[in-house]
């Protein structure tokens, strides 16, 4: 699609909490949080002219590499949230961009996320065969309080579950969406620090894209101190994919 005549380089949006979204205590599920996020994000590239439909002329599409999420509360049930975006860097086949959520004006969630361009038939990163030079960006306006890291994996981490990757986990790239990914690791959380919303930020690292009747293991394991829980993905041995999860 061409770049709409209504294309700003900051999209704010905005989204209405339902009861299929949230968890027994009436609050957003932290997956459904995700979700939100990533369909803001569709919605800037699909009205800046680089969303997955017009990269699928060139077979290419957007793939999240990393993800940071801050909560500093979640919205309820009819909450009407805003979420606002913006691109920080966009070069080649690499973009970093900048996610707020808010309620009433006040910020509840910032969110900063790692792109890749990936050609769906290749199965490869490369670079962005569209322009988007159109898109201002705004590399000193984060949106989180610390940057996307890479996570560290204890190795002696305690296997947790294994599963086989099913139809309903796979998306449009036909891949394992994102949110599966942490569906997965949370469902071995306590439910009651769930509920309770405990969660102070979450950071995931993708590293290998699985795909219809693979075979994964999940792991856990959490510090000394209680603070902090990693979750890792692994097929074959190699991982695929790491959650870290801070407690308040």
């Amino acid at each position: 699609m061409p770049i709409s005549p209504n294309f700003t380089s900051v999209l704010s949006k905005d989204w209405e909490i339902n009861f299929t979204q949230c968890t027994p205590a009436g609050y957003l599920k932290y997956t459904d949080l995700c979700n939100i996020l990533q369909l803001t994000a569709a919605a800037h590239s699909e009205v800046g002219g680089i969303s997955f439909y017009d990269m699928q002329e060139f077979h290419q599409a957007w793939v999240l590499s990393r993800m940071r999420v801050e909560v500093h509360a979640l919205p309820k049930w009819q909450d009407i949230v805003t979420v606002k975006t913006w691109i920080n860097s966009l070069e080649n086949s690499r973009s970093v961009r900048a996610l707020e959520m808010y309620v009433n004006g006040k910020k509840i969630v910032g969110c900063e996320t790692y792109w890749a361009v990936f050609n769906t038939q290749a199965r490869r990163p490369e670079a962005l065969a569209l322009p988007y030079e159109h898109f201002e960006l705004f590399p000193e306006n984060r949106a989180t309080e610390e940057g996307f890291s890479k996570i560290n994996i204890n190795h002696e981490k305690e296997a947790v579950f294994e599963k086989t990757v099913y139809l309903s986990d796979l998306d449009i790239v036909n891949h394992v969406n994102n949110v599966k990914y942490v569906e997965w690791c949370l469902d071995h959380v306590d439910p009651k620090r769930i509920l309770k919303q405990e969660v102070k930020s979450f950071e995931m690292n993708f590293m290998k894209e699985l795909s219809l009747q693979d075979n994964v293991v999940i792991h856990e394991s959490e510090d000394d101190d209680h603070t902090k829980a990693t979750f890792s993905i692994t097929k074959d041995e190699k991982t695929c994919f790491a959650l870290e999860l801070h407690w308040k």
